[in-house]
């Protein structure tokens, strides 16, 4: 049995000497693989007599399972230091501070619509809201817009249940304004529209800010003065230049486009369509009750989302609405 004690000792500073659960592994087979000196012990018995057998066997097993107990604490002993060093290299420090919760801002449609809102109220306009699913009546009727006209068509109008749509622009609040208010009527309406249009440039929601002045003597004068007094306060800078290209739209009469071009910096002498605009129709004023051989006025409707692009240098309006931070944070 001496023999057999000493092997059990063997086995442990075996154990001990493995400092990984390779080296471990090693050990074991070396002592109770199918070449290690259990089973050669094992083998050895063949030539014994039974009683011989029984003993030797019983002496055999005892060792096993003395070397199992040593295999199965070095593989424990193993994991636990693996453990400690895995807890220690990721531990926590609980005291200190935690990570705040992050600011946010102002999204750039938004800051561009608060800021056009600024400009016009400091020249007497008021601000119009109204609903974004909208009657046929305020969305179309009302501003002279005939039974046939391509916009009432499903390419380019979303329809909802009950005869409503969502708003293709704002001009609705602006027929909203003029039924609930008399003359002289200086208003903007800026809000979100929606049309069947989706690429680069477009967007099936985007935003929209319309303008009314509806007096008496009101002209394209007036229009002209309004619109680049408040080009030249948005962008900061007298180095621009407007025209009015003659145009057509239902509700005026007559009608423009009006393009904008800057005359110094990168994009000097590049012409850029930022408006529709016009005489309103008397048509519309008749529809509200305004009488058109007492008052005139004239319209605008201005894309918010455009004039952003052009004030930050962005070249893609789809990255106002794709949420990520990495776009966002930079006008926060």
């Amino acid at each position: 049995m001496s023999d057999l004690n000493a092997l059990i000792e063997e086995a442990r500073l075996a154990f001990e000497q493995a400092t990984d659960p390779a080296a471990v592994e090693n050990a074991k087979a070396r002592f109770m693989g199918k070449t290690g000196v259990i089973t050669a012990l094992m083998k050895e018995m063949s030539s014994l007599s039974p009683e011989q057998k029984r003993s030797r066997g019983a002496e055999i097993n005892v060792v096993k399972q003395a070397i199992e107990a040593l295999l199965n604490e070095r593989r424990q002993a193993l994991a636990d230091a693996a453990l400690n060093a895995q807890l220690a290299a990721e531990s926590i420090d609980i005291t200190l501070a935690g990570r705040r919760r992050g600011s946010g801002g102002v999204h750039p449609a938004m800051k561009t619509l608060e800021r056009i809102e600024q400009i016009f109220s400091t020249i007497g306009f008021d601000v119009a809201d109204g609903p974004e699913i909208e009657t046929d009546f305020h969305n179309f009727t009302a501003l002279n817009t005939p039974d046939n006209h391509p916009a009432r068509s499903m390419h380019d109008t979303f329809y909802v249940e009950g005869g409503h749509l969502l708003r293709t622009h704002t001009s609705p609040m602006q027929v909203r304004y003029m039924q609930t208010h008399q003359p002289p009527i200086k208003v903007i309406a800026p809000g979100r529209v929606y049309r069947v249009d989706s690429d680069a440039t477009h967007s099936p929601m985007f935003h929209q800010v319309e303008g009314l002045w509806v007096a008496q003597d009101v002209s394209f004068a007036d229009l002209k003065a309004v619109f680049m007094d408040f080009l030249q306060k948005f962008f900061e800078t007298t180095e621009l230049t407007i025209r009015f290209r003659p145009s057509f739209f239902p509700f005026t009469e007559p009608s423009a486009e009006i393009d904008m071009a800057f005359t110094s910096g990168p994009n000097k002498g590049k012409w850029l369509e930022i408006a529709g605009s016009g005489q309103v129709h008397p048509n519309v004023l008749r529809s509200v009750g305004i009488d058109p051989e007492q008052y005139t006025g004239f319209a605008f409707g201005v894309g918010p989302d455009r004039l952003t692009m052009l004030r930050y240098g962005i070249n893609d309006l789809r990255l106002f609405y794709e949420n990520d931070l990495r776009f966002l944070k930079q006008f926060a």
